[in-house]
């Protein structure tokens, strides 16, 4: 497959071990890792570094090497499930923050072309992801901007 903005190829990856159940080392309460994942929400973490976390640090001294086969669920749907969700989705948070910074460089920095290119490429990403969201995880009527994107990072 390419790449979204080039016209290069994109590098294949290893793919993760087909797996139906945890492994025996890891017996860990499914309960136990819905507390957690609750706990590090609620401490700021995103569902993303809560994966890592419970890979690493994991529940009680065990380490949690895949949540969905600990839990049946995914972090998201267990953070939906307790009311810890963020009001936005992770990865259109993560654009946004990145489409700011490059907003603030640009204004700094008017001669930046390589930068103007990338501004627009990310603003071009949190539009179609926009689309994507609008109606489950965001309003019907949502659209980006600079100005909702700086009210929403706040």
């Amino acid at each position: 497959m390419a790449r979204m903005h080039t016209r290069r190829r994109g590098s294949s990856s290893s793919d993760k071990p087909v797996a139906d159940e945890p492994p025996e080392w890891s017996d860990v309460d499914a309960d136990d890792v819905e507390a957690r994942i609750v706990e590090l929400a609620e401490q700021g973490y995103e569902p993303s570094q809560i994966g890592m976390k419970l890979r690493d640090e994991g529940v009680k001294g065990t380490p949690v090497p895949n949540v969905k086969l600990a839990t049946g669920k995914k972090v998201t749907t267990v953070l939906e499930e307790h009311d810890a969700d963020a009001d936005l989705p992770e990865d259109l948070r993560n654009l946004m923050e990145r489409a700011v910074r490059l907003r603030e460089h640009m204004e700094e920095n008017p001669q930046d072309a390589q930068n103007k290119r990338a501004l627009q490429n990310t603003e071009s990403k949190i539009r179609r992801l926009v689309k994507y969201y609008r109606g489950g995880k965001l309003d019907e009527d949502f659209t980006y901007s600079y100005d909702v994107a700086v009210e929403l990072l706040e």
